[in-house]
């Protein structure tokens, strides 16, 4: 992977294992943007932007994401208040998301961090997959800390999100989010920072790229 030309990298991580914040930090260190699953998230289903729009924003003159912005703020009223069975089909939005999520790597350099994200851009040009991972007793400390809950409390949210997130994907595709074919990089957190995490992720890179 060359950072001197337009590059996309993924993160997909355990919930607790940090990933969230070491995709932060990797952003901020390479100077580009960061989306997460929540934004992707909010861009699929509060715009409510059906792929067919994404096409005919796609042709115009001006930017796409600058068009993108002009479209939500038309309509974002409209779609507040629009009745549940016009909402898009779960499908739909799944492929709402892979639209947005390769314009977004069209538009510019940045770090996605999601649960298909991985697989939208496993065949992109210029592209690293990167997988956080940590075991389960650092994952429980860290939920335990951060959302102020118990020890069976942070087991049961992180077996639901584990569950949910893979799920997820099986509808859509015969992979598994834990296997490591899907990534060129796994890190395990538990033994390391968020900073150092980075500075793996910035050596690999470097490494690539044969400097």
């Amino acid at each position: 992977m060359d950072i001197n030309e337009k590059f996309v990298i993924t993160i997909n991580r355990e919930l607790g294992s940090g990933g969230h914040t070491v995709g932060e930090k990797l952003a901020q260190k390479l100077g580009v943007k960061y989306y997460d699953k929540a934004q992707i998230e909010g861009l699929t289903e509060k715009f409510g932007l059906p792929v067919e729009e994404i096409e005919r924003i796609k042709r115009q003159k001006k930017s796409w994401w600058t068009t993108f912005n002009e479209f939500y703020d038309k309509c974002f009223s409209l779609h507040l208040s629009a009745d549940q069975d016009e909402k898009p089909t779960t499908a739909a939005m799944f492929e709402t998301e892979r639209r947005i999520l390769e314009e977004l790597a069209h538009e510019e350099s940045c770090v996605v961090a999601g649960r298909s994200a991985f697989l939208v851009f496993r065949e992109w040009p210029n592209h690293l997959n990167v997988f956080i991972q940590a075991s389960m007793g650092y994952r429980l400390q860290r939920i335990m800390k951060k959302q102020k809950v118990s020890l069976g409390k942070a087991q049961d949210i992180i077996d639901e999100v584990d569950e949910g997130r893979e799920n997820y994907l099986n509808n859509y595709s015969s992979r598994s989010r834990y296997d490591t074919r899907n990534y060129q990089l796994v890190i395990s957190m538990d033994e390391m920072t968020e900073d150092g995490a980075v500075d793996v992720i910035m050596a690999y890179i470097k490494a690539m790229s044969g400097c």
